[in-house]
């Protein structure tokens, strides 16, 4: 049976340890994950990305002229109304995306959750949830933060969870080419998969369990 609790080191931005934040098992230490809510999660993330811009002409909205290309009858070919029919080339289009596909798909919040709950303890297993002390910046510096991304051994693609305060922090990470952002209330099963390592204050992290809890 998983301990009621599990200790995070919490790590200033020079990657020294200022002590440990206390958690929920059941939250950052699930041991039921379920593969299917996740593929469920990201199916539903991806889909409603989609835009409806595709578009195709239907035979009324192709530019041409109505006069009948050939008599009706006597010159060995089919019958044929005017050149904007679906059978000659730039013709109208019969079946085609019409520009009001709907492609948005529904997970209910505990399905959800529950995914999320799985993805989030697998990443803490595998040691790729950071969490530090404060977000407090003394100034705006993308090289300040590349350093203190370096000291903290935040590799690869990074998603920095913020609460949309923290402007600094913000201005200095949103040039940082493997640099994700997403609001503390916005973390998708997409980002915690697609990135190699999670960053998040330690307020932060207690807020996330409280709402997956």
């Amino acid at each position: 049976m998983a301990a009621k609790k599990i200790s995070l080191p919490v790590l200033t931005w020079k990657g020294e340890e200022a002590g440990k934040v206390d958690l929920s098992a059941e939250v950052f230490g699930a041991k039921d994950v379920n593969p299917q809510v996740i593929h469920d999660a990201v199916t539903v993330y991806l889909a409603n990305l989609r835009q409806a811009t595709a578009k195709t002409k239907k035979r009324h909205e192709i530019h041409g002229t109505n006069k009948k290309p050939y008599r009706q009858k006597g010159t060995g070919r089919a019958r044929a109304g005017d050149v904007k029919s679906p059978i000659w080339v730039g013709g109208g289009n019969v079946w085609g995306p019409d520009g009001t596909q709907n492609f948005k798909l529904k997970q209910n919040k505990k399905e959800h959750n529950l995914a999320l709950r799985g993805v989030l303890s697998e990443k803490v297993a595998e040691k790729k949830v950071i969490v530090v002390d404060s977000y407090d910046l003394d100034k705006v510096s993308t090289k300040e933060l590349a350093k203190a991304f370096s000291a903290i051994k935040a590799e690869g693609k990074v998603l920095l969870v913020v609460e949309g305060e923290e402007e600094k922090l913000i201005l200095s990470a949103r040039n940082i080419g493997n640099v994700g952002l997403t609001e503390l209330g916005n973390i998708s099963v997409y980002d915690a998969l697609y990135f190699d390592n999670i960053v998040v204050s330690k307020d932060g992290i207690k807020k996330i369990e409280e709402a997956l809890k």
